[in-house]
């Protein structure tokens, strides 16, 4: 006579092998434990395949000016309408999420890069600390709004132009972080070790150091890139980002903002899908900390 043996909590599930169990159910748990970190990653995903899939998904081109369907409503031919010179709004929306990704990517990377560098020299090469923290201190004491305005305005509008002028102020930003990671960094017993038994400064600062800030580092450079996206969006929709004839969020909103009255959607559509985008980039960076620093997350 045979007895069912009752099904315990950690028993495999049907069709899944007794060795695989303990690999697949942890997986499920850490999604369910970080769902900031799936919803931001997903949705960056939609408007990164959106964006990148522009020259099949927008079929209709975002410069073309059709005088006779200005300021049209949403219709089966022009999904977000048209705006006040007859381009289809929705091609330029999809087309401008280009302009905020490049941004957005490359100013995160670019003053990542540029911080751990400067972070790295102030926080090791004690005589250079001083010099180099003054001058991030001197940028920070301006606004990055205004910092990256003055930059535009003795550059010749471009794409270039405003992804130098956002790096710039979001620099010291890195350098800060990066500086109080290394004065921490530096007085660990293996570095001690390292410089003890003669190993040089670059080798130490490439297999001990950097290695041990890759986390924070990662959350960090995903706030700069939300925070740039956000700036280029304000400084085109102020006239000095890239240029007029380029289709990007800001340039739309700028453009819409005198027929708010008659066609509010020529602003609606770009603002939902930078909100959007910024939204995504922040859920990834909360979640990436959480993920990333399980005792901040068991405080929180």
């Amino acid at each position: 006579m045979t007895t069912s043996l009752p099904v315990t909590q950690g028993a495999a599930p049907e069709g899944v092998a007794a060795d695989d169990a303990p690999f697949v159910l942890p997986r499920w748990h850490w999604a369910r434990k970080h769902p900031t970190l799936i919803i931001g990653a997903l949705l960056l995903i939609a408007i990164a395949v959106l964006s990148i899939g522009a020259p099949w998904i927008a079929t209709i081109d975002p410069q073309d000016i059709d005088p006779l369907a200005r300021m049209q409503p949403p219709s089966a031919e022009h999904w977000f309408g048209t705006d006040a010179l007859g381009r289809d709004v929705f091609s330029r929306a999809v087309w401008g999420g280009r302009v905020s990704m490049i941004v957005g990517l490359s100013v995160g990377l670019l003053a990542t890069v540029l911080g751990v560098l400067l972070g790295l020299t102030a926080g090791f090469v004690r005589w250079a600390d001083a010099f180099v923290m003054r001058v991030m201190d001197g940028l920070m004491a301006i606004p990055g709004i205004l910092l990256a305005i003055a930059l535009m305005a003795v550059t010749q509008a471009s794409l270039t132009a405003v992804i130098v002028a956002i790096t710039i102020p979001e620099v010291p930003r890195v350098v800060r972080l990066v500086r109080s990671l290394a004065l921490t960094l530096r007085e660990q017993l293996f570095v001690e070790a390292a410089h003890a038994v003669g190993t040089r400064l670059p080798v130490i600062l490439a297999r001990h150091v950097v290695p041990n800030m890759v986390a924070p580092l990662i959350v960090q450079a995903t706030f700069v890139a939300a925070a740039a996206v956000l700036t280029e969006a304000a400084l085109s929709f102020l006239g000095v980002g890239v240029p007029a004839q380029t289709p990007s969020w800001g340039n739309m909103m700028a453009e819409g903002r005198n027929f708010v009255a008659v066609a509010f959607h020529i602003i609606l559509y770009p603002g939902i899908l930078l909100a959007a985008t910024v939204l995504a980039i922040n859920l990834l960076g909360d979640g990436l900390r959480d993920a990333l620093d399980p005792r901040l997350a068991r405080q929180l």
